[in-house]
């Protein structure tokens, strides 16, 4: 086993040291952040795709474990795994959840001491088949010059949005509380200038962390900043607009959140939630370094945060991967830090210092990374998950190295455990 190393981060003498484990595995379909909550003395985690996908196919393999600690929680085997239930696909054309969904953070209401409510956010993809373009409200997709996707040229790229569940019995059954944000079709990034084989546009992979009376989420943008055309499409403009981005929603909205989120305009939260906002600009790659538009496939950008408060330091701490090239590839994983508790005071959710790469796996596919508490005495009085932790903490990601001759054990894995501290 390798020694552990050490990386400076840049903020406040704060160094984060990455100590080799012996590899834990987990058994159960992932592909989207690791959200966490303990419910009374039971560690709960949810993970997994719900719902109709015309491409990859219909899943129900979003599931829950359950356990009296987090190793065992994350032990759970793949039988052991519970379905909760879930809202139903609603026909095209007609109110209801349309298209897939993966829950990617949750909120536990601080007001309810069971703990028993949790809000989900979650992330929702959707394509013209699914979502069709409603000229009465403006929502859905049209099918015209629409992008070739993930499987090939034959297929389509699906457009993310980010919604809300809510779950009164500790996750086992969920009602859908409506969307959160989403881009609207007209900024979509379609043929001929689109060859990413990802995204046209569209808001997804929410981390979501309260702050004052707000939830404060963390999300990727991939759409143009105004209404795209192929004759005007400019990169640089395309590229100012996007990465990773802020909104937030007062946590009184959480049971009706449409046109409650208000993202970041680059001065304050005023921009709607299905208009253009302004992204970190911090975590934004310049040009010089290769970032560039998303639209493009082979320029630079980050995506995929993990966002928790870290109690030890008292700082927020963000992990996340890096796009390089098409077909979401990517071989590294990146840490950032911000040193502002109360993230609604000024342009606090903006600083975030430059990130830094915490692992490099040349010829590997990387995603979703999140810190999770481990089974000390601390965090087990504390009852920390994914968006609270202390001084140490593992890091899971998804290794997409030989996927197709691997089983679930092996995508999502834990190789490290993490100590940040101050020299």
């Amino acid at each position: 086993m390798s020694e552990p190393t050490e990386i400076e981060t840049g903020v406040d003498d704060i160094v984060v040291r990455l100590r080799p484990t012996e590899r834990r595995g987990f058994h159960w379909f992932i592909d989207c952040n690791m959200s966490s909550a303990w419910v009374g003395d039971q560690f709960r985690l949810f993970s997994g795709k719900h719902g109709e996908d015309p491409l990859w196919g219909d899943a129900a393999e979003l599931g829950y474990a359950t356990g009296s600690t987090v190793a065992e929680a994350f032990a759970t085997p793949r039988e052991g795994f519970i379905r909760p239930e879930l809202p139903p696909n609603a026909p095209p054309g007609t109110p209801g959840v349309h298209g897939a969904v993966w829950f990617e953070t949750i909120h536990q209401d601080p007001a309810d001491p069971s703990g028993r409510t949790l809000y989900a956010l979650y992330h929702n993809e959707n394509y013209p088949d699914t979502l069709p373009y409603d000229p009465a409200t403006g929502e859905g997709y049209r099918q015209e010059e629409w992008p070739p996707g993930l499987g090939g040229d034959a297929t389509r790229q699906a457009v993310p949005r980010i919604g809300i569940m809510r779950s009164t019995d500790g996750g086992e059954r969920w009602e859908d509380r409506g969307i959160l944000l989403e881009d609207r079709d007209e900024r979509m990034i379609k043929l001929p200038t689109n060859r990413n084989y990802c995204f046209p546009g569209g808001v997804g992979d929410p981390s979501a962390v309260a702050s004052g009376d707000h939830l404060y989420v963390f999300f990727g943008e991939y759409a143009y900043p105004t209404a795209w055309d192929p004759g005007t499409w400019d990169r640089d403009v395309e590229h100012a607009a996007q990465c990773i981005s802020v909104a937030r929603v007062p946590l009184h909205s959480l049971d009706a959140p449409t046109g409650a989120a208000r993202r970041w305009d680059g001065t304050t939260f005023a921009a709607p939630w299905d208009g253009a906002g302004a992204p970190i600009t911090s975590l934004r790659i310049p040009r010089a370094e290769g970032g560039g538009a998303v639209s493009q496939g082979d320029e630079l950008y980050y995506w995929g945060p993990s966002v928790h408060w870290n109690e030890a330091l008292e700082v927020w701490v963000m992990v996340m991967g890096r796009v390089d090239g098409p077909f979401w590839l990517g071989d590294s994983l990146y840490l950032s830090i911000n040193p502002h508790r109360d993230l609604g005071e000024g342009d606090h959710s903006q600083q975030w210092s430059t990130p830094v790469r915490i692992i490099h796996r040349p010829g590997h596919k990387l995603w979703y990374p999140s810190l999770q508490p481990n089974d000390s005495p601390e965090d087990l009085e504390r009852k920390r998950t994914c968006l609270r932790l202390g001084t140490t903490s593992r890091l899971w990601f998804k290794d997409g190295f030989g996927i197709e001759n691997v089983d679930y054990q092996h995508i999502y894995v834990n190789d490290f455990e993490v100590d940040l501290f101050r020299r």
